[in-house]
């Protein structure tokens, strides 16, 4: 399990997108808002058991990601790194944007419903197992 402290500091909250786990040469980078974070955290400690090296990326807010300079955002989200799975529990809608043509989307596609949390998410696939499936497709 990852530990904690190796978690970056949140300081860079305010920008709206940060880099919550780091590595030096990821394949991949799990996009996380909210609450799917930890989605993203287990999917990273799943790939790592295979090897698969990825960073988890914190995004709250697109609209204040969007005003930082370019070099900030490029240093959340490496141009480089085309394998990309964002995970929310909302429609897909704008995050093609960051994603690109490689990337994948773990999230609702119809509307949504009325149920415990933990219900929802099942029900609409949003779980580890959905986020380590988009980022082994997404490397492919």
């Amino acid at each position: 399990m990852l530990d904690q402290a190796t978690y970056a500091r949140a300081e860079n909250l305010a920008k709206g997108g940060y880099v919550l786990v780091p590595d030096a040469n990821p394949r991949i980078l799990l996009i996380g808002t909210g609450s799917e974070v930890q989605l993203a955290l287990g999917a990273r400690e799943e790939l790592s058991k295979e090897g698969i090296r990825s960073c988890v990326v914190s995004m709250p807010s697109w609209e204040l990601f969007e005003q930082q300079p370019q070099e900030y955002r490029d240093s959340v989200l490496p141009p480089e790194v085309k394998a990309r799975v964002a995970v929310e529990a909302g429609v897909k809608l704008g995050w093609e944007k960051y994603l690109g043509e490689k990337g994948g989307f773990v999230g609702m596609s119809s509307f949504g419903m009325s149920a415990p949390v933990g219900v929802v998410f099942r029900n609409f696939g949003i779980t580890v197992d959905h986020v380590v499936e988009a980022a082994k497709r997404s490397i492919a």
